[in-house]
């Protein structure tokens, strides 16, 4: 077990005031459009994702369009 923090009334020197920094709630999520598909897939391929994504606690919807948008975005960029 840790031991607990003592904490002393020593000066602290000079302070100052940081400006805030972060952006509001609402522009800390980019919203990208997406599009609805239908694809069939093999079902060891979805048995896999189901099976790390249950492991991680995540969506395996969410873990295979990741997987998609990280191959487009490679060969994007070497075409």
């Amino acid at each position: 077990m840790k031991s607990k923090i003592r904490y002393t009334d020593e000066p602290m020197g000079r302070l100052r005031v940081v400006k805030d920094f972060l952006p509001p709630p609402d522009q800390l999520v980019l919203k990208e459009e997406n599009v609805k598909v239908t694809i069939a897939l093999r079902k060891s391929s979805i048995d896999f994702f189901k099976a790390e994504a249950k492991k991680n606690n995540i969506s395996y919807q969410k873990m295979i369009r990741q997987v998609i948008d990280w191959y487009a975005s490679y060969y994007k960029k070497s075409a």
